[in-house]
């Protein structure tokens, strides 16, 4: 099992950090994802640019607040938490995983390959914040 945790500061309300991040519909912004099948309210299929795929099952929504669903593909499974707070203009962004590897070839590798999957999307939160919202 491994745990990556990371937080940001955004210099947008909620409301507007919540509708990018929870929208199925809406994630051209996302550089890693080909595209993303609906399923149902609570199930949701991501396909990435290489052709990867990963299932997803949400397993709470509180608006604005806090949104965490289960994942699994070929190589893991786990659980992601998205924790939404306001402070004031800004938005804090608290998003942990914790997944366990299917390959035990990967173990080693997992936490470095987590770190830099959020890496790389809170950069492209922050790419569509500032173009969006400008």
């Amino acid at each position: 099992m491994a745990v990556s945790n990371i937080t940001a500061v955004f210099h947008e309300n909620v409301e507007k950090v919540w509708e990018i991040v929870t929208s199925l519909q809406n994630y051209s912004w996302r550089s890693d994802l080909s595209r993303i099948e609906i399923i149902n309210e609570q199930e949701f299929i991501e396909y990435t640019k290489e052709g990867y795929v990963t299932y997803f099952t949400v397993t709470a929504t509180e608006p604005y607040k806090r949104w965490e669903f289960d994942m699994e593909n070929d190589n893991m499974k786990g659980h992601w938490i998205g924790i939404f707070t306001s402070k004031g203009k800004e938005t804090e962004v608290n998003f942990t995983e914790d997944v366990t590897v299917k390959k035990i070839i990967m173990k080693p590798f997992i936490k470095l390959y987590l770190k830099k999957q959020q890496k790389l999307y809170i950069n492209n939160l922050s790419k569509e914040l500032e173009r969006t919202y400008e």
